[in-house]
């Protein structure tokens, strides 16, 4: 049986004692470094998201638990929003966004956790309203900040629409018919409006959905082994839009190389020019051929492309 535990505080020489084999404690933890790096004093104090620190985090908890723990790989649970709105673009590059942190999640070391709705793309609903949220602790520190009269509660509502749990807790979009196939009654929470276009009906079996991108990485992880058990190695860490790293195992390596911006982005990865003639297995653009192969790359807005060399 898998032994799982969430600790918000770990840091990672406590993880790597909790994950131990040999102390029998625990197979991998739940960390919450990552999700944190976007707030200040609390949930509510919004902070533009840095992505080298986003991708140094990441990387600190690859190098730490290699060879000794396990690591916990997530964007989002029941305590979050919702994914695509937090880290990547919800809007007209909703789909695109949506596979590049499959992509990225999906190649780091580690157990992936796919949580409901991620593998449709599910965005944050349009909260408004005090009366959209149903959230105990939303409502609490609304009324807090209300009897309070220090804070301007329409900047409030705009930021607990962006990060209240309650996001992450709007109606799975199975279809197009009402309540998106959910519920025949009131669902607790209203389904985001955007339900008949985005639902697994919609996606599943359909070429170039983020569903079957999903899918397509899900067996990759199954089929190579160097994504489980290979090294990584973090490339451009300060690059602010272009997120890079290497996979290494004894006969393979992977490449994969992810634009996080809306913008068509060139860089130049430390590399020798061998890269150039590597395979390319799998992009979200599936259409469309990488405008420029490694080391000297170009990426199209949120693209993400992973490439194979044998050794």
């Amino acid at each position: 049986m898998l032994t799982v535990g969430e600790m918000p505080d770990v840091t990672i020489p406590q993880a790597v004692l909790f994950t131990e084999p040999e102390r029998h404690e625990l197979d991998m933890v739940f960390q919450f470094e990552h999700v944190r790096l976007d707030q200040g004093a609390d949930k509510y104090d919004l902070r533009p998201l840095h992505l080298p620190d986003l991708k140094a985090s990441l990387a600190a908890w690859q190098a730490g638990l290699a060879g000794r723990g396990w690591n916990s790989l997530y964007w989002g649970n029941h305590d979050q929003p919702r994914a695509v709105s937090r880290f990547g673009d919800d809007g007209v590059h909703r789909v695109a966004s949506a596979k590049t942190l499959a992509t990225v999640l999906h190649l780091h070391q580690g157990t992936p956790y796919v949580y409901q709705g991620d593998e449709l793309g599910m965005a944050n609903a349009p909260f408004a309203a005090i009366g959209d949220f149903r959230d105990i602790q939303a409502l609490q520190y609304y009324a807090a900040a209300a009897a309070r009269g220090d804070v301007d509660l329409a900047a409030l509502l705009r930021a607990m629409a962006k990060r209240s749990r309650d996001q992450g807790r709007t109606p799975v979009q199975w279809d197009a018919s009402p309540h998106a196939g959910f519920t025949t009654g009131t669902p607790w929470l209203a389904v985001n409006p955007d339900y008949p276009g985005v639902n697994a009906a919609a996606e599943v079996g359909r070429p170039g959905s983020v569903f079957e991108h999903y899918r397509t990485l899900i067996e990759l992880r199954h089929a190579d082994p160097v994504i489980t058990d290979g090294d990584f190695e973090l490339l451009l860490p300060d690059h602010p839009t272009i997120w890079a790293f290497l996979r290494r195992g004894p006969d393979t390596e992977l490449l994969v190389a992810a634009n996080f911006s809306a913008d068509v982005t060139a860089a130049a990865l430390p590399l020798d020019p061998e890269w150039a003639g590597a395979a390319v297995v799998l992009t979200n653009l599936p259409d469309q051929d990488p405008l420029q192969p490694p080391p000297d790359l170009k990426l199209r807005a949120w693209e993400s492309v992973i490439w194979r060399r044998t050794k």
